[in-house]
């Protein structure tokens, strides 16, 4: 992930945000220098409005977790879960961590760049806007790298704008073996879940 992004410089402006989902009201820290740092973002908003995790979750990754308010959401939802946060901005590791801790949550979710997150981990649910400015090949790389560490029978949920080529997303996971479903829609966005149904079909083959 580090090949495209620049870390922030300058001084820091932190501020906070309110927002309201699964019938509650939080509060996080934001800075500039992080993704949608004035407000939570509309496709992140679309996929909390429309999807919870599982409860009994135990291993969670937020990709590309900014400030972590997804990361934060599902620690809260799923209290017996890790929940890795992972993200190439330290500015946005170091906010999740602060909002992690507010949220009663920090033991549990653990902020990493790519480079620290264990290789072996598998995920029960993996959560994602993902960043699909990078261009083609950088997210296909991307989503190839974290899709394979789904655990068995796990699931993630990604959220795609369709202006921003959701639905050729769509098409090239399935070609590359995914089954992908489309859950939710609106507002512009897509919410898919991924599987790894397909692909284990494909091996039995």
């Amino acid at each position: 992930m580090s090949h495209y992004f620049h870390a922030p410089t300058g001084p820091e402006d932190r501020r906070t945000i309110e927002c309201r989902f699964w019938e509650t009201d939080w509060r996080f820290t934001t800075a500039n220098g992080v993704f949608s740092a004035d407000a939570l973002d509309l496709g992140t908003a679309v996929l909390l409005r429309t999807h919870t995790p599982r409860p009994d979750a135990r291993r969670l990754l937020d990709l590309g977790c900014g400030y972590g308010p997804l990361a934060v959401a599902l620690a809260t939802a799923c209290p017996g879960a890790r929940v890795d946060a992972v993200d190439v901005n330290p500015r946005a590791l170091a906010l999740t961590r602060v909002n992690a801790a507010a949220h009663g949550v920090g033991d549990r979710v653990h902020a990493l760049t790519p480079e620290e997150a264990d290789p072996d981990a598998r995920y029960d649910e993996i959560w994602s806007n993902p960043p699909i400015r990078i261009g083609k090949e950088a997210l296909h790389a991307l989503l190839t790298t974290w899709l394979g560490r789904l655990a068995e029978g796990g699931v993630a949920r990604l959220v795609v704008g369709r202006n921003l080529g959701a639905d050729s997303l769509q098409r090239w996971l399935v070609g590359e073996g995914w089954r992908c479903d489309r859950t939710a829609s609106a507002k512009g966005f897509r919410v898919f879940a991924v599987t790894d149904h397909e692909r284990f079909e494909n091996r039995l083959d």
